[in-house]
């Protein structure tokens, strides 16, 4: 079987910070490490759990530059470069690939709402700036739109444009790409990832894989050898981990906590306006990831 362009396990890695909001560069240093112990083949930096809607361009490079030096060649290193600025997204691409990134997670622009033919030009204007592959993050939950089926379909055309990060909710329409298109699909709501799995994903872009990676590379193995009982039984055995990093706060504020009490990083500090861990009650899948 052919493996898949930035692996199968990668985790959307968060950035930890000092108490007083600082990137903290020796624990990001630590957390790439502590994930590769975890059986992942890849590393999102600067993702949604990244934080990257408050961290300055210049953090965001810099973090990328930290981690693509220190994994070397035992991860891809995925940076989080989009936004609703096509011409800072290709700016950020450009800067990217020039520290060491191996690939990029390109979001859906957020608040400005853009038309179809709208992204269709902003994720290919992208996609043309540099030679790096690319993935395309559908996360209507956040971004306010989500992308339709034909214009994935579309996107599946331009040469560098190799992936999809779903977290849009909506196996079937999943199905519909995977089946007119080579588009490499990854679950990325940790409450399906099983689901998308089972019907062709060929891996996870994860937030709860920052305390189960090995878990998720497990489930992977047994569904690609086709024995979906022990998948599920690891799937099940997950519930109560997946609640509690998606489910009593956003994912960012939770995986922090839960690294800080490992002992990973030394602060669990989020920036605002996220801010500290606020528990409520877990979410309804049906909603969309956190």
């Amino acid at each position: 079987m052919t493996t898949p362009p930035f692996g199968r396990v990668l985790t959307a890695m968060v950035t930890p910070m000092t108490p007083d909001g600082a990137v903290d560069e020796d624990g990001v240093r630590a957390v790439a490490d502590h994930l590769l112990a975890q059986r992942h083949d890849g590393l999102i930096v600067n993702g949604t759990t990244g934080e990257s809607a408050t961290l300055t361009s210049d953090e965001s490079i810099r973090v990328i530059e930290i981690v693509a030096g220190h994994v070397g060649d035992r991860a891809q290193v995925v940076a989080g470069v989009g936004s609703n600025d096509t011409a800072h997204s290709i700016d950020m691409a450009r800067r990217a690939a020039n520290v060491g990134a191996t690939g990029l997670l390109v979001v859906t622009p957020y608040y400005n709402k853009p038309t179809q033919p709208g992204l269709v030009a902003h994720f290919g204007a992208i996609a043309d700036a540099t030679d790096l592959p690319v993935v395309v993050y559908d996360i209507p939950g956040r971004t306010g739109i989500p992308i339709a089926t034909e214009t994935l379909i579309r996107l599946a055309d331009h040469p560098r444009i190799v992936a999809v990060k779903d977290a849009k909710g909506d196996l079937w329409a999943a199905t519909h790409v995977m089946a007119a298109t080579d588009l490499h699909w990854y679950s990325g709501d940790d409450v399906l990832n099983l689901a998308h799995l089972a019907q062709g994903a060929v891996g996870i872009i994860s937030v709860v894989g920052h305390v189960a990676g090995s878990e998720y590379a497990a489930m992977i193995d047994a569904v690609l050898a086709g024995d979906l009982t022990t998948a599920a039984t690891i799937h099940r055995r997950l519930v109560p981990v997946v609640d509690a990093i998606m489910g009593l706060s956003q994912g960012a504020i939770m995986a922090k906590a839960a690294l800080a009490e490992l002992g990973v990083i030394r602060s669990a500090h989020v920036r605002l306006p996220p801010g500290g861990v606020a528990p409520r009650a877990p979410r309804d899948p049906a909603r969309g990831p956190s």
